[in-house]
C-alpha cells in the first residue's frame, strides 16, 4: 500500500505483502525478487532506460547510474517511492563520485600488489594482491547503504566497519552474492543485441545488486524509518 504525505508518496508493508504491492527493502531477499525489482513499473522501467542512455557518456554515465541508485535506496530506507530518481543528475554524479572514491580507496592496496607482483614476476606477491583486492569487493557492500541512508561521507572511508558489517550480515549477505553473480552472467546477454543492448541490461543487473544488497542491510542494521514520517530527501549543498 502506498500513503500519501507532504513529503511525498511513502510505501507501506511487511516482508508478508502480496504480490501486488510493490517490492522494497522489507520484502525477503529472493532471486525472483531481486530480477523483478528494477522492472516492476512503469517508472522503474523508464529509468532503466534513461540509464542505459546515461552510459552512451562514457565515465560520467557510469557515476551518474551509481548516484541514481544510491537516491533510490536512499529513498526506499526514508519510506518514500523510489521512481523516478533522474532528477538533478548533478547530485547524482556527487554521490556517484564519492562513493568511487570510496572503492578506489578500498581496492589500491590489491591492485598495486597485483601489479608489482606481475612486474617482479612473484607469484606469491601477485596472489596476495588478488586476495586483498577480493576482500576489498567483498568490503564495498558494507559501506553503500549505510552510505544511502544519510549521505553521510564518513560511512564510506573505513574499510574495517564495512569488513565488520559484512561478517555481521553472515549467510543473508552471502546469499546476496548468489543472486548477484548469476544475474551478472545474465546481463552480459545484452551483447546478443547488436552489443548495445548491454547498456540497458548492465543498467538492470547493478539495480538487481543495489537491491539484494541493500535489504540485507537495511534489514540487518534497521536502517529503515519504519513507524514514522519519512524524511525528506535531503538535497546535499
Amino acid at each position: 500500500m502506498i500513503e500519501t504525505h507532504n513529503d511525498g508518496p511513502r510505501i507501506r508493508g511487511t516482508s508478508k505483502e502480496q504480490s501486488s504491492t510493490p517490492i522494497d527493502l522489507r520484502h525477503p531477499l529472493s532471486f525472483w525478487n531481486a530480477v523483478r525489482f528494477p522492472l516492476q513499473s512503469r517508472d522503474s522501467r523508464r529509468d532503466i532506460l534513461i540509464g542505459g542512455l546515461w552510459l552512451l557518456v562514457p565515465v560520467i554515465g557510469w557515476l551518474v547510474n551509481m548516484g541514481h541508485r544510491l537516491r533510490v535506496v536512499h529513498r526506499m530506507q526514508h519510506g518514500l517511492t523510489p521512481w523516478p530518481a533522474w532528477e538533478n543528475p548533478r547530485e547524482l554524479l556527487r554521490h556517484g563520485v564519492v562513493t568511487f572514491m570510496g572503492m578506489v580507496w578500498y581496492g589500491w592496496p590489491g591492485v598495486a600488489l597485483i601489479g608489482l607482483g606481475t612486474t617482479l614476476e612473484t607469484v606469491g606477491l601477485t596472489w596476495v594482491g588478488v586476495v586483498l583486492f577480493l576482500i576489498a569487493v567483498s568490503a564495498i557492500p558494507g559501506y553503500m547503504s549505510h552510505y544511502c541512508r544519510n549521505y553521510d561521507w564518513r560511512e564510506i572511508f573505513d574499510p574495517f566497519r564495512a569488513l565488520s558489517r559484512v561478517h555481521q550480515g553472515g549467510a543473508a549477505y552471502w546469499k546476496a552474492w548468489s543472486i548477484v553473480i548469476p544475474v551478472m552472467l545474465c546481463s552480459f546477454g545484452g551483447l546478443l543485441f547488436l552489443g548495445i543492448g548491454f547498456l540497458w541490461t548492465s543498467v538492470w543487473f547493478w539495480q538487481v545488486a543495489a537491491f539484494c544488497f541493500a535489504t540485507v542491510f537495511t534489514q540487518g542494521f534497521d536502517l529503515d524509518r519504519r513507524g514514522g514520517a519519512p524524511e525528506p530527501e535531503r538535497p546535499d549543498c
